[in-house]
């Protein structure tokens, strides 16, 4: 089946501008830097999706902090996730450390905890997890961020970072598909 990205997008509900975006990442750098200033952390993103977010947060923190990242994806380029895959796992250099992990979405929890546990077994003193968004699934999940930009609809949503079947990471807001 070969995906149309356009297609795609024009059968998508925009959810959150490109401005309401940047209001969230820069809420998110005031929070962090409140709190984290002063600690010199090691930072970890969760590459693919995080990396949008990642490159509009960093500049924002005005404080000194060691950037890694790691990857880990249970998605394959799917719209439902399935078993966890790392690809990188953390270095490390977050024995004794204040780490820092951001991601696109916290959906289900599972990939963020999994992160977080992997951290705080390798020896991390604190683990603290900022996230662009958070979806409001409706059901437990294991992990609960610390800091989050803004909170979306439990529908499939893409851009700024979240992908659909692997396209349109590179938008700046945030769209959803339309419900049938």
């Amino acid at each position: 089946m070969r995906i149309d990205p356009q297609q795609l997008l024009s059968n998508a509900e925009l959810i959150f501008s490109a401005d309401e975006v940047i209001g969230a990442i820069h809420k998110i750098a005031a929070e962090i830097t409140q709190t984290l200033s002063g600690t010199a952390p090691l930072v970890l993103s969760v590459m693919g999706g995080a990396v949008v977010f990642s490159g509009q947060l960093l500049p924002l923190l005005n404080f000194p902090l060691e950037f890694d990242y790691v990857q880990a994806s249970r998605y394959h380029n799917e719209t439902q996730g399935k078993s966890l895959h790392w690809r990188v796992l953390p270095t490390s250099n977050v024995q004794g450390r204040t780490v820092l992990i951001l991601d696109d979405i916290l959906d289900e929890g599972i990939t963020l905890a999994t992160v977080h546990d992997k951290c705080m077994e390798m020896g991390a003193a604190r683990v603290l997890l900022a996230v662009l968004s958070d979806k409001n699934t409706g059901k437990p999940k294991p992990i609960k961020a610390d800091f989050v930009g803004l909170s979306l609809p439990d529908r499939y949503v893409f851009g700024c970072g979240m992908d659909i079947y692997g396209w349109w990471r590179n938008l700046p807001a945030i769209y959803a598909l339309l419900q049938q």
